[in-house]
C-alpha cells in the first residue's frame, strides 16, 4: 500500500493548528523519550519547542553518533538536460522562462563523468527537467549505461515513472531515486503547478513507493521549504518517510531539507524558514526517525552547513552546479542559485577539521548492472 490513503487522511485534519497548540510538557516528554510516536514528533515541530533546540540538537547529535558514527556521505549532482514540459512557478526549468535549453550528448556527458570522476567521488545524481519526450527513458537508459561503469552508485531525480520504468533503469545500473513532493498541501501544489505532467499531485506522491516495489537501493524525499507552512510540511514529511521505512525496510530511506533559493524567474517564497527553524526541523526529524539519512545540499552556505553537521546530517552535496554540462562548461542556466561553491577538495578539508570522514563509497553490488541483487 502507498503513502496515499494515510496523506488523505492526514489532509482532513488541521495539522498545522494541532502542531502550535502542543505545551512545553510536551516537548519535555518527547525528549525523554527513546522511540517517539507522531504525536511527540508534532511537539517538537511546535512553538513550545524552541526554547529547547539546545537539548534537541544534543540528542540529534547522540542519535546520529548512534546510526552513523562521524560519516558524511559525498555526492554531487549532474545536469543532463534541462528541457522542461511543466509551469512550476518556483523553478528555473519552467517551461514558459525564456532561457536557452540544452541536453548532453552521450559523447558531452562522458567528459562530464570523467571530470566529476577525477575529483574522487564515487556517488552520482543525475537530473533533468520533465520532458520525457525529450529526455525520457531511453534516454536515460543510455545515460546510466555510459556512467554505471564509472560510478558504483547513480541515482536519478528526474519525472515520476511507472514501476516497470523504474525495473528497466535499475537494470541499466540506477540504484537510487530522488523524488519531491514539493509540498504536501494538494490545493497549493495545484496552484503551483499550473501546467504540465507534474500537475497531478497522486502520481508523484506515489511514486517513492513504486521506486522502492521495482528495487531501489535508496529512496530519498522531501519538500521544498517555503512553499508553505514549514511545520506542517516537516510532519507530513517526517510521515512519509515513515511510511517508506516500514513498508520497505530493506531500502536505504533519506530525507532532503532543500530550501528555496533565488532562480531565473520572480517567484518568492511565501513562508520563511530561518536557520533556526531548519535547526528544529532536522533535529526533530533525527528524534522521530533515527535511521533516516538526512541530506543538506548547497542550497545552505558553507559556515551553516558547517555549523548544523553534528545535529544529523548524513549526506552532502560537493562541487555542485545545477547547469546542464556546468563540471566542464559552467556556461549554462542554472536550475537555482547555489550557496556553497566548495570543490570536493574543500568539503574534505572541511569536514575532517570537524572531526567526520568523508566517505565517497559505502557499497559493492554483488552483480553487474542488470541485476537486483545488491550488497549493503
Amino acid at each position: 500500500m502507498s503513502f496515499l490513503p494515510a496523506c488523505k487522511e492526514l489532509d482532513r485534519q488541521p495539522l498545522g493548528d494541532m502542531i502550535r497548540n502542543f505545551g512545553e510538557n510536551a516537548v519535555l516528554r518527547a525528549l525523554d523519550k527513546p522511540t517517539l510516536s507522531s504525536e511527540d514528533y508534532m511537539a517538537l515541530l511546535s512553538p513550545a519547542a524552541e526554547p529547547h533546540l539546545e537539548a534537541m540538537a544534543q540528542a540529534a547529535h547522540k542519535r546520529t553518533l548512534q546510526h552513523f558514527g562521524r560519516t558524511i556521505q559525498l555526492f554531487t549532482p549532474l545536469y543532463l538536460a534541462n528541457h522542461c514540459s511543466n509551469h512550476c512557478v518556483y523553478c528555473g526549468f519552467n517551461a514558459r522562462n525564456d532561457i536557452p535549453r540544452s541536453q548532453l550528448s552521450m559523447d558531452e556527458l562522458r567528459v562530464e563523468a570523467e571530470a566529476i570522476a577525477a575529483t574522487g567521488l564515487k556517488h552520482l545524481l543525475i537530473l533533468t527537467g520533465e520532458a520525457p519526450n525529450k529526455a525520457g527513458v531511453d534516454y536515460l537508459e543510455e545515460a546510466v549505461t555510459v556512467l554505471a561503469p564509472i560510478f558504483p552508485s547513480v541515482s536519478i531525480e528526474v519525472f515520476p515513472m511507472d514501476e516497470a520504468d523504474y525495473v528497466r533503469l535499475i537494470g541499466a545500473g540506477v540504484d537510487g531515486l530522488t523524488v519531491f513532493q514539493e509540498t504536501y498541501n494538494k490545493e497549493l501544489y495545484e496552484k503551483l503547478h499550473p501546467a504540465g505532467p507534474k500537475r497531478v499531485y497522486d502520481y508523484r506522491l506515489e511514486a517513492p513507493d513504486r521506486g522502492c516495489r521495482a528495487g531501489m537501493r535508496v529512496v530519498n524525499i522531501g519538500g521544498l521549504l517555503g512553499l508553505d507552512d514549514w511545520r506542517r510540511e516537516s510532519f507530513m514529511t517526517g510521515m512519509h518517510a515513515a511510511h517508506l521505512l516500514h513498508a520497505y525496510p530493506g531500502v536505504d530511506i533519506a530525507v532532503s531539507l532543500p530550501r528555496m533559493r533565488p532562480h531565473t524567474g520572480a517567484f518568492q517564497p511565501a513562508h520563511i524558514v530561518d536557520d533556526r527553524q531548519l535547526v528544529q526541523i532536522m533535529t526533530a526529524l533525527r528524534l522521530f526517525l533515527p535511521r533516516v539519512s538526512i541530506t543538506i545540499s548547497t542550497r545552505e552556505a558553507p559556515e551553516f552547513r558547517d555549523n548544523i553537521l553534528p545535529l544529523g546530517v548524513t549526506r552532502m552535496s560537493a562541487g555542485v552546479t545545477t547547469a546542464v554540462g556546468g563540471h566542464t562548461k559552467g556556461n549554462d542556466t542554472a536550475q537555482f542559485d547555489i550557496s556553497d561553491p566548495r570543490s570536493v577538495d574543500e568539503m574534505c578539508s572541511a569536514l575532517k577539521t570537524r572531526g567526520y570522514q568523508p566517505v565517497f563509497k559505502d557499497w559493492e553490488p554483488i552483480t553487474s548492472p542488470g541485476s537486483h541483487e545488491i550488497a549493503r
